[in-house]
């Protein structure tokens, strides 16, 4: 398994940006496609991004354009730059590993990912 443990949350008014890390621990994550997804209470988790050990990269529409996701395999952390925030962006946002060594197969939903961090609130203010 791998551990995950995200940080970076916090709150900020709208249209201000966040960085949120995603440190791994246990195995190298360099092989894997590597995730981010969201929470609101009451609501399922949603996809947000994917960045894959290629460093092919997919978001969901609602993010495309204003949330970047990378990978610093050496420092075994993924990020998400998000930019422009909207108060509809508030949630509890989520790390996720897939641990299918180079699959070639894009994951996107929440049972496509095995392992998961505790989860960062962003807040974004109106």
């Amino acid at each position: 398994q791998v551990q995950l443990v995200e940080s970076g949350g916090g709150l900020v008014q709208a249209g201000e940006s966040l960085r949120l890390s995603c440190a791994a621990s246990g195995r190298s994550i360099a092989s894997y496609y590597m995730g981010w997804f969201r929470q609101t209470p009451g609501k399922e988790r949603e996809f947000v991004a994917t960045i894959g050990w290629n460093h092919s990269t997919y978001y969901a529409d609602a993010v495309e354009g204003r949330f970047t996701i990378s990978r610093d395999n050496g420092r075994s952390t993924v990020y998400l730059l998000v930019d422009s925030l909207k108060p509809e962006d508030t949630a509890v946002y989520y790390c996720a590993a897939n641990l299918v060594k180079y699959s070639t197969v894009v994951p996107r939903t929440i049972r496509d990912f095995s392992s998961w961090g505790q989860g960062t609130q962003v807040t974004i203010s109106s």
